[in-house]
C-alpha cells in the first residue's frame, strides 16, 4: 500500500513538471555575457510586431521583471537592446478511435463496425521569440524561442505570457 502512495505522489510530481510550453535558445559563443547589465528596449522593431498593444505592454512587463530578477536594469544607454517577434498559427489533431475488436487488416478493424469516432480540434499555437542585440555592436547575441498554446481567456492571458517569458530567459545568460 506504501509503494503505491509513493507511486501515485511520484506520477503527480512528474505530471506536475510536464509543460505546454517549448523553448529554445542559441547564442554567440564567443561572447562573454557577465558584461551585460543593462538593457533596452528596441523600438522600431517592437513597434513592428503585429500584436495587440495591451498583449505587447504584457510580454514586456514580462520581460523587465525577469531581467531584473537577474540583476539587470533599464537604461537609457544600455550593454543590451531587446527586441521581439511573434507569430502564431492554428493546428488541427484529428484523432480517430474503434473500440471493438477484431481479426487481420490492422488497427481498429472489427467484424461489426461499431464504436468507432473521429474527433477533430483545432487550437492556436504561438510562438515568442526574444532577440538580444549588444547595443555597440548592433550584432544579436542571443535568442530564445517559445512555443506552445494561446488561450482566448483574458483572465489567464497575463500568467501565460509571464510563463512563456520566464521558461525562455531562464535559458539566459547561458552556462
Amino acid at each position: 500500500m506504501k509503494a503505491i502512495k509513493i507511486l501515485a505522489v511520484l506520477f503527480l510530481f512528474i505530471l506536475g513538471s510536464c509543460s505546454s510550453i517549448k523553448v529554445n535558445s542559441d547564442y554567440d559563443k564567443s561572447v562573454d555575457f557577465s558584461k551585460y547589465k543593462t538593457y533596452a528596449f528596441h523600438k522600431r522593431g517592437i513597434d513592428r510586431v503585429e500584436i495587440s498593444g495591451l498583449d505587447k505592454k504584457r510580454i514586456l512587463n514580462a520581460i523587465e521583471m525577469e531581467l531584473s530578477k537577474k540583476g539587470m536594469t533599464k537604461s537609457e544607454n544600455p550593454d543590451l537592446l531587446i527586441n521581439i517577434f511573434t507569430k502564431e498559427r492554428e493546428r488541427i489533431d484529428v484523432d480517430q478511435y474503434n473500440a471493438g475488436w477484431g481479426y487481420g487488416w490492422g488497427y481498429g478493424w472489427n467484424p461489426y463496425l461499431w464504436g468507432g469516432r473521429t474527433y477533430v480540434s483545432t487550437y492556436v499555437e504561438g510562438t515568442l521569440y526574444i532577440d538580444l542585440i549588444d547595443a555597440r555592436k548592433k550584432e544579436l547575441i542571443w535568442e530564445g524561442e517559445g512555443v506552445g498554446y494561446l488561450t482566448e481567456n483574458r483572465e489567464r492571458k497575463e500568467s501565460q505570457i509571464n510563463e512563456f517569458v520566464a521558461k525562455i530567459l531562464a535559458q539566459f545568460p547561458p552556462k
